[in-house]
């Protein structure tokens, strides 16, 4: 099944997954399955944004000042990192809008 990501969108990370920070990186525990991931330094910022802020315009805002990259690159990027997420079960997308 696809779900359409926007930036209006709200990104929730699922009861069953873990994540903690160890030397720089994020290692990412998904209970229900037993599998881990890995994220690099920036998609650790991304994953601690996400868990910040929720919505998905907040988190492209803060990339795209904190790290020299276009808006148009950031979105991109930023879209694909989650649409990997939400395929591996990682993050829930809620498109409704105030939720």
């Amino acid at each position: 099944m696809t779900q359409e990501t926007s930036f209006t969108s709200r990104v929730r990370i699922p009861d069953g997954v873990l994540s903690r920070d160890l030397q720089g990186e994020l290692v990412i525990l998904d209970l229900k399955t037993g599998v881990y991931f890995g994220l690099d330094p920036v998609g650790t910022r991304i994953w601690h944004l996400l868990q910040e802020h929720q919505c998905l315009q907040k988190v492209l805002d803060s990339v795209v000042e904190e790290y020299e990259v276009t808006e148009a690159v950031c979105a991109h990027d930023l879209l694909g990192f989650v649409a990997k997420m939400l395929e591996k079960g990682l993050v829930e997308v809620n498109n409704k809008a105030g939720t």
